[in-house]
């Protein structure tokens, strides 16, 4: 333990006296520091045991004594050593006054005892504290790096790290689920946590934070866990005030946990080269080559109504690995097998329809806020066999640029055929097309007679019903006859053509009136 004045009090060699703050000798002392300065303040951290002799101090002046001591307690000095017999004979009554007044511990050193007896006594103790706690530490690492590798994994490290910091422990993925949590009742306790693990999860690793959330009794710390930008996991320590020893226990834990989960990441990492060359041969529609180097590898994934995803990165590429986390998460809990592996820039994924996986994919879409704002699109192709994964993945690739289009985060195939056509024509090229479709009316309008534009909308909305247009413009028939040829001869195409029909409606709708230049 760290040194003490009442260890110091104790210590047999020193023969120190006690003179004033008895009920404060359990602080701990960092240091003892010798200063004859009157305002030593500005060269203390805090912590200190003062030794003095009162050479330059006015020792007899009572309101100097009582700021001198206010001084020093307000720098948090733990305690003031007054060396007696060297320029004088006993504490000056000024100062034992003012110290009993404040506080502040006062000890009388005799002459016999140097200060640097002291010193080095406070040294010694302090060594000896940092000498024991590493041992700790090194004895803590052991324990839990052979808990680990038992057949108890993470559940076991746990249990030993709670036992050691006298506390609880838990593990986190990055959803904000708890996956392990030791003692029993711990895993109710760390719930609590979920939503600052996902701030944590957010953060570049390594990070870590002191929840203010926990009530005051439970310190509960987040530590990532893992090498990457991006961490596998997080792990809560709840305890009360930690010591050296704690500490690196925790540190230890962070080490080991990290080393199993860079080890599975290792092994995933292989699992992800086989599942690319099994995903390559679906898509491109050799569904009976994937079977048979898939084997057993991924249960009855194969057999079952799939699902195929495809995730567009947007601005931020880390989007893609937290998905690519959760959906493994999600699938190792739910003990379901999924394909999933890089397509471009983004990620393309299989899984069962209905699982897991599949709503790992959703969640994330639906209930991240920030992938809308940097662009994060995800696609989903309706259920389909495996004879059909080609094609679903082009469904899915499909979707994926329609969310993109439409500024959402999540499209289903399904959607696409049911929204408006319109929403598709949220390109630059498309907007190129309809200005070069529709200038030369524009141009015309502006410059001479006639509402050819809006002759042109009303005209085919009413799909070329002269009366009901007529009156949607409020003019007569005949004036709308001969506006309409006069779009014919300007854009020298004929509006009985329904593909010059078509192209002109759709370069209206692209250019609506309240966004036509």
């Amino acid at each position: 333990m760290q040194p003490t004045l009442a260890t110091l009090v104790q210590h047999s060699a020193l023969k120190l006296g006690v003179l004033a703050g008895e009920d404060r000798l359990d602080a701990e002392v960092r240091w003892a520091h010798v200063s004859e300065l009157a305002d030593p303040v500005p060269w203390l951290d805090g912590g200190e045991l003062l030794l003095v002799t009162g050479l330059h101090l006015p020792v007899h002046d009572e309101a100097e004594m009582r700021a001198y001591v206010a001084r020093l307690d307000a720098a948090a000095v733990v305690g003031l050593g007054f060396g007696t017999g060297v320029h004088h004979p006993e504490v000056p009554p000024a100062l034992l006054a003012a110290a009993r007044e404040t506080g502040l511990p006062l000890l009388e050193v005799p002459r016999r005892t140097p200060f640097m007896a002291i010193s080095k006594a406070v040294s010694a103790a302090i060594a000896a504290e940092q000498y024991r706690a590493v041992t700790a530490g090194f004895a803590a690492q052991r324990e839990l790096t052979s808990a680990a590798l038992s057949g108890g994994g993470q559940g076991a490290l746990l249990e030993r790290l709670a036992g050691q910091v006298g506390g609880w422990a838990a593990l986190y993925d990055l959803s904000g689920a708890v996956t392990a949590a030791a003692p029993g009742w711990a895993g109710r306790r760390a719930k609590k946590f979920a939503a600052d693990v996902r701030r944590l999860a957010d953060r570049p690793a390594p990070s870590s934070v002191v929840c203010a959330t926990a009530p005051e009794d439970d310190r509960v710390e987040l530590q990532s866990v893992g090498t990457g930008s991006v961490p596998r996991a997080v792990l809560a320590i709840g305890t009360g005030a930690p010591g050296t020893a704690e500490r690196y226990a925790v540190q230890s834990a962070v080490a080991v946990l990290t080393l199993l989960t860079e080890r599975s990441h290792a092994y995933r990492a292989a699992e992800a080269r086989l599942d690319g060359a099994v995903l390559r041969m679906l898509l491109s529609g050799e569904p009976d080559h994937a079977r048979a180097v898939a084997g057993q590898l991924y249960g009855g994934l194969l057999d079952a109504p799939l699902r195929v995803l495809v995730a567009a990165p947007g601005s931020d590429p880390k989007a893609l690995e937290m998905l690519a986390t959760a959906v493994d998460t999600a699938a190792a809990r739910a003990g379901e097998s999924v394909l999933c592996a890089a397509d471009g820039d983004g990620l393309v994924l299989v899984a069962a329809d209905g699982g897991a996986a599949v709503g790992a994919c959703l969640a994330f879409a639906r209930d991240k806020p920030r992938c809308r704002a940097e662009g994060f699109a995800l696609g989903m192709s309706s259920p389909t066999g495996l004879a059909s994964a080609d094609a679903a993945y082009q469904r899915a690739r499909q979707a994926a640029l329609v969310a993109r289009r439409r500024g959402r985060t999540l499209v289903e195939h399904d959607d696409v055929g049911a929204g408006s056509v319109v929403t598709l024509l949220a390109d630059d090229a498309v907007r190129a097309f309809a200005d070069g479709m529709l200038r030369a009316l524009r141009d015309h309008d502006e410059h001479g007679r006639g509402d050819l534009v809006a002759s042109l909308r009303a005209w085919l909305a009413r799909h070329g019903q002269w009366d009901a247009a007529a009156a949607d413009l409020g003019v007569h028939r005949h004036t709308l006859r001969y506006r309409m040829r006069r779009v014919e001869e300007i854009l020298d195409r004929s509006l009985d053509d329904p593909d010059v029909r078509m192209e002109l409606w759709l370069a209206l709708k692209a250019t609506p009136p309240d966004r036509a230049p």
